[in-house]
């Protein structure tokens, strides 16, 4: 599994139903994209829960082949033209996992980036990562939770997905607009080595 996600940064006082239109006229378009597993096109707006509006996907790939494949076809070359080459980040993947409420469309999303201690043993940081990953994937309305790292800057993703509007726990909250999930199960369960 690979993680990835790039972040389009709106000024304050931009339209986000644009961004709303353009997700309900397009985002059928990943519904079946080899080598997907989950798409989650995530928005935020500047108010109480985020300092900035943003539309910030969120994907998880099942094969480098399929992210290679969007990044350099046209599914991508349509964010550069309308918004600019944004920044994408990118993660190998540690574990997924389906909660409770896995049937459920998400409404929310969390994300969680937090680097690695230099002090501290990768995988140790990377154990306690795995225990906090298996026990967001047991609460109430959660659908669906990755773990990954970035081996490169030292920092881990946490990231799951709600059926209710996401806790108020640390790290950055999302709506949820639409999830493309054409290989889903081929994310794997748990752990990825």
């Amino acid at each position: 599994m690979h993680a990835m996600q790039y972040e389009i940064t709106l000024p304050a006082d931009y339209d986000m139903g644009i961004i709303r239109d353009r997700v309900a006229t397009r985002g059928h378009l990943l519904d079946a994209f080899p080598g997907l597993g989950i798409k989650a096109y995530l928005m935020r707006e500047r108010g109480e829960d985020s300092p900035v509006s943003q539309y910030a996907p969120l994907y998880l790939w099942t094969t480098p082949e399929g992210m290679n494949s969007f990044l350099w076809g046209p599914g991508f070359q349509g964010i550069v033209q309308d918004f600019g080459r944004p920044e994408v980040q990118h993660w190998t993947g540690l574990s997924y996992e389906e909660g409770p409420a896995s049937a459920a469309l998400p409404r929310s999303a969390t994300r969680l980036r937090s680097p690695m201690p230099p002090s501290a043993a990768p995988a140790d940081v990377v154990g306690a990562a795995l225990e906090e990953s298996r026990r967001l994937a047991k609460a109430p309305g959660a659908v669906a939770t990755a773990l990954a790292a970035d081996p490169r800057h030292w920092e881990l993703l946490h990231f799951t997905l709600w059926e209710h509007p996401a806790p108020q726990e640390a790290g950055d909250r999302y709506e949820v607009l639409h999830l493309s999930r054409p290989e889903r199960e081929r994310l794997g369960t748990g752990r990825q080595w």
